[in-house]
């Protein structure tokens, strides 16, 4: 029996396509990288995604080409994006920033005209579905995360399209897995229930600023990207493509993220799964409330109803600042994604988009929030009198909020 079989049984259940477990999103979208992009190819990306994705790319021996995106939710704008661009591509990553879809269906037509590999990133997006179909279902291959739902800060899933592929799949899967460590399973079992103390007992500003006085954040201390140390980026890229050369970048808040998993851990991670439906429920209820407010990007009231968001973009005034006095409310903001890709790592490693400023606006004015604390932080933001961000008239004009013809179901 295949490690992992019973968990990917279960997704593959929900989604309807073949599943491989994997103990995080990021080793799965560098399997899918490496079974469907030869090495040299240039990928379509959103330069507003986690830098541990840049480094995955590279790992696997592409090129990243950062793709012009909405100003309103981080994803890619297929309009902008030039013809000689798509020209010259190999495959195309989806973000689904958030939890907000990407315009895939647009994507997917270019691709198939093309013949143009899609690969999505669905790590915020599980439960999510556009015209009817579940985000995951449209590429070739679509890397899960469980670690952004249910608590679990752990385990991945790649979704691919039939038992042949998922079969080959599981032999590189195994290949690149290092052994199981009692103490990493140790640590993935009690990590959600140390992050679950810290709430419950209102702890989150002190053991916030304590792990920063003592190093133990893996980012720099004025910034939201890790270092890049470009000279051994550039010595790594003499390997690739391999991952145990990128491992100090891609590892970053998640080191365990290539090891063998026990069957305890698998275990707990299955009955979190069994509860994802309800997770996903409280979310939506979280994003109806949060929908409402003024600082609520128009990308979350823009489909109908609401998503079940991994994070709600809100677009805000002096962000960074905000950032620090929501600390003193019991809020860490995460999954700040500033400044874009190709601002953060140079023309060096990846190709610069066209029209980089919809990216830098958007980057440095969301406040990603967790829809479960919908109410606590709307009180919050209330309390420090948040002004809404409003884009320049330069801006909205490039870029319409959403296709209306989308909805979620």
């Amino acid at each position: 029996m295949a490690y992992g079989s019973r968990l990917a049984a279960t997704m593959t259940r929900r989604l309807g396509r073949e599943c491989v477990y994997t103990p995080s999103a990021r080793l799965a979208l560098y399997l899918a990288l490496r079974r469907w992009c030869r090495p040299g190819g240039r990928v379509l990306m959103s330069p507003v995604n986690d830098d541990v994705i840049l480094f995955v790319v590279l790992a696997a021996g592409l090129r990243p080409v950062t793709a012009p995106v909405s100003p309103w939710d981080g994803n890619i704008d297929p309009a902008a994006v030039p013809e000689s661009t798509w020209r010259s591509l190999d495959a195309v990553l989806t973000t689904n920033l958030y939890g907000i879809p990407d315009r895939v269906t647009e994507l997917r037509r270019r691709c198939d005209q093309l013949g143009i590999r899609l690969i999505e990133d669905a790590a915020h997006a599980i439960g999510t579905h556009v015209a009817g179909q579940p985000v995951g279902t449209f590429g070739e291959a679509a890397a899960f995360s469980l670690s952004k739902h249910v608590a679990a800060m752990a385990g991945g899933f790649l979704a691919v399209e039939d038992a042949r592929t998922r079969r080959e799949l599981e032999i590189l899967r195994d290949d690149l897995l290092t052994p199981a460590r009692l103490r990493a399973d140790l640590a993935v079992t009690l990590r959600p229930l140390a992050r679950s103390t810290v709430k419950a007992l209102h702890l989150v500003r002190p053991t916030w600023r304590a792990m920063r006085r003592l190093g133990l954040i893996e980012r720099d201390a004025d910034s939201f990207r890790m270092p890049l140390h470009a000279p051994r980026l550039s010595l790594a890229a003499h390997e690739a493509p391999s991952l145990s050369p990128y491992d100090p970048w891609i590892r970053v808040d998640l080191h365990d993220y290539r090891v063998r998993h026990g069957a305890f851990v698998r275990a707990q991670l299955n009955l979190r799964l069994n509860r994802l439906d309800t997770d996903l429920a409280h979310r939506r209820a979280g994003v109806t409330l949060l929908a409402g407010t003024p600082w609520a990007s128009p990308a979350v009231r823009d489909h109908g109803g609401p998503l079940p968001l991994f994070r709600v973009p809100l677009l805000v005034d002096d962000r960074d600042a905000l950032v620090e006095r929501l600390v003193g409310h019991g809020v860490v903001s995460g999954y700040l994604y500033d400044p874009p890709l190709d601002d953060y790592a140079g023309a060096e490693f990846v190709d610069p988009a066209p029209d980089p400023e919809p990216a830098r606006w958007f980057a440095s004015h969301v406040l990603p929030v967790d829809p479960l604390l919908a109410r606590r932080i709307t009180k919050a933001l209330t309390k420090e009198r948040t002004r809404p961000a409003e884009p320049g008239p330069a801006l909205t004009a490039r870029s319409t909020p959403r296709d209306s013809r989308i909805r979620p179901v």
